[in-house]
């Protein structure tokens, strides 16, 4: 007879390998790209007619709005990042049914501490408004009106991530993808079209807040399906607080500092220079910027395949990690080089030639630290998910303080010049700091991080290079000669013997099918001749 134990731990063991299977991360993967590719597309076409229309001004006033929001999404106290890796982990050891009453304790805490955020908002939004940020007299009410929108929207925004972790928890991003698509695409298009009625900043933002509403509904239908019996577990389980808020806990720490070392470079400038200023520093951030959505795309997914595998498995959690690193740098750097050597004519293009004389080099810089912030963000991820928050918080407690010291002077003395310089250092500083916490977590990882600091060293003089003043004609055969070399080297040098063969099975079976197709389709053009000559025929 059969043991069930025996049984059922084989059974678990089907169901983690299952959750964390190569082709369903990297199905998923490309689920989580093309979910932004289309509103990165729509962002590269709207952002203009939106400027042009309501004006830089209100623009800055917009994505200030949008910062705030952001900033105060921290009121979910941790607990949507807490919820992805607690359901992750609790399926990799295969306690299916602790998932209710561990999501409707969270769902319910998150909806409670939106309200307190949407709360603080408000009473500070006439402080912000008129006294901290210098937006024009003019737009002052309308602006007011902005952030208690965004206010508003704040329980929503908290619990949507929450609902979006539980899917992403069971590797389920093609329906929510879909929905982020098609609430991205609105939230771009929609403020737009607004503009032939009004150009206000209330009925901008007005469009954006219903798509918040309508996003979370969506998310809450999708999570329902999910959990069938999630609807019975909507109530606090006061023992389950306890872990939720421990690990949270340290991710609000987190939460609390890492918005402050990536958005306040904008606080700083709209309050040491002006809103205007802000708008020129922020067009350029928002495009370089985009470029995370690749390694977002990824670690999305590989962020709960690490919590999964890391409780049973920590050999395929650093094989994880690993491909995940070479992944993101070998996306990532095509595109930096690309934004630093073209800069100046990308922005010519898109916003003209005031902006591009105001944000080249800002731009050319900022792109070298998203670079490098994205490597970052993998250790980061592997962190979190093998459950260590509090050490994200110490590494970024490091950086805080000597980051904002930095910035003051630089933005003081060099204007968004500065502010970008001072960013930028402060990435290169969270690589070093993150891929040594990374180690200390899983030292299976030595190899990739040894690998990763021979690439850096060779990379890093390219995008340096592709800075340099001179002619269009001398960057064009500059950085064509690296993109055709590169895949040679990526080919010698970055790519494993499993890697390459799959690419070489890939490719021979392609050509293989298309052989085929190719005979069949040359028969039946024979036989149809034949037939035709035929005296049958």
């Amino acid at each position: 007879m059969s043991d069930p134990r025996t049984n059922a731990t084989m059974k678990h063991g089907k169901e983690q390998h299952a959750l964390t299977n190569g082709r369903l991360l990297a199905r998923n993967v490309v689920w989580n790209l093309l979910s932004q590719s289309a509103p990165m597309a729509a962002a590269v076409l709207t952002i203009p007619v939106l400027i042009a229309g309501i004006g830089t001004d209100r623009f800055g006033v917009f994505t200030l709005a949008w910062m705030v929001l952001g900033y105060f999404s921290l009121f979910d106290l941790g607990l949507g990042r807490a919820l992805t890796k607690m359901v992750a982990e609790k399926l990799g050891r295969g306690l299916e049914q602790e998932l209710p009453n561990l999501v409707g304790t969270a769902l319910s805490l998150m909806m409670i501490l939106g309200l307190l955020g949407t709360v603080s908002i408000v009473l500070i939004s006439p402080s912000l408004v008129s006294h901290i940020l210098k937006i024009p007299p003019e737009i002052q009410r309308e602006s007011l009106y902005a952030f208690y929108m965004m206010a508003a929207s704040l329980p929503f925004v908290i619990s949507t991530a929450g609902l979006r972790g539980v899917m992403e928890a069971h590797q389920r991003f093609g329906k929510i993808n879909v929905v982020r698509t098609v609430i991205g695409l609105y939230s771009l298009i929609g403020p737009v079209l607004v503009l032939p009625f009004s150009r206000s900043l209330v009925p901008v933002v007005a469009v954006v807040f219903v798509g918040r509403l309508v996003s979370w509904a969506i998310h809450m239908v999708l999570c329902l399906r999910t959990l069938p019996n999630l609807a019975r577990g909507f109530a606090i389980r006061t023992e389950l607080i306890g872990p939720l808020i421990t690990f949270g806990g340290w991710m609000t720490l987190t939460n609390i500092i890492n918005p402050l070392m990536v958005q306040m470079d904008r606080f700083a400038v709209g309050a040491l220079i002006s809103t205007a200023a802000v708008a020129y520093y922020t067009t350029p951030y928002e495009l370089v910027t985009k470029f995370w959505f690749f390694s977002n795309a990824i670690l999305g997914v590989m962020f709960p395949a690490f919590a999964t595998s890391f409780v049973n498995d920590r050999e395929r959690t650093a094989l994880f990690f690993g491909r995940t690193v070479k992944y993101v740098f070998l996306i990532l750097f095509p595109l930096t080089l690309g934004a630093v050597t073209l800069a100046p004519e990308v922005l010519t293009l898109w916003l003209g030639g005031d902006f591009a004389r105001q944000s080249t080099y800002v731009m050319q810089c900022l792109a070298l630290g998203v670079f490098l912030n994205g490597l970052a963000q993998v250790p980061s991820a592997l962190i979190q998910g093998v459950g260590r928050p509090d050490l994200t918080f110490k590494l970024h407690m490091l950086e805080l303080f000597p980051y904002l010291i930095t910035a003051w002077f630089l933005i003081r003395g060099y204007g968004i010049t500065g502010a970008a310089l001072a960013w930028t250092a402060r990435t290169a500083l969270d690589l070093v700091l993150f891929f040594w916490g990374g180690r200390q977590i899983l030292p299976e990882c030595k190899e990739t991080i040894r690998r990763l600091s021979w690439g850096l060293a060779g990379t890093l003089p390219l995008i340096g290079l592709g800075a340099l003043p001179l002619g269009l004609a001398w960057r064009v055969a500059y950085l064509t000669v690296i993109m055709a070399a590169a895949p040679i080297l990526i080919w010698q040098r970055i790519l494993g013997t499993e890697e390459k063969n799959v690419l070489l099975n890939r490719f021979v079976n392609a050509w293989s099918r298309r052989f085929q197709h190719r005979a069949v389709a040359g028969l039946a053009v024979r036989t149809a001749a034949e037939a035709t000559q035929s005296p049958l025929g």
